[in-house]
């Protein structure tokens, strides 16, 4: 039986080769031993988008910013596929929560970088 590891590189390989449908279940089987392995659901939810299916790709995107809310690219991801799905508003303040935590990120290594850009008038708390 693969394991883990080795149905997400099926599915990286997969995807790679535009074979979306596949990709996502290997991803899937990938996430039967740790539901919670965010770097397969990253994997799943963008086979998803690219597969059309735009709200399981919201759904697992959701789910990655549940178990990690300071993930950067989830939160870019999710403003991708809302975009995608036409709702735009959705879509603009997820990519300004996206540019709000790699900015925080950044902090933690260079307290002097600028907020980013597109983020006035949003309330900064430290």
């Amino acid at each position: 039986m693969a394991d883990r590891l080795e149905h997400y590189k099926k599915g990286l390989k997969l995807f790679g080769e535009n074979k979306h449908r596949e990709a996502i279940e290997e991803y899937r089987l990938a996430l039967v031993e740790d539901p919670d392995w965010t770097e397969a659901l990253h994997g799943l939810a963008m086979a998803q988008m690219q597969a059309g299916l735009l709200d399981e790709a919201v759904a697992t995107g959701l789910r990655i910013v549940e178990l990690d809310p300071n993930d950067a690219f989830a939160h870019t991801s999710l403003s991708m596929f809302y975009q995608r799905k036409g709702m735009i508003d959705e879509a603009e303040r997820e990519g300004a929560k996206a540019r709000m935590v790699a900015w925080k990120n950044e902090l933690k290594t260079n307290p002097d970088a600028p907020p980013p850009m597109g983020t006035e008038g949003m309330n900064v708390v430290q």
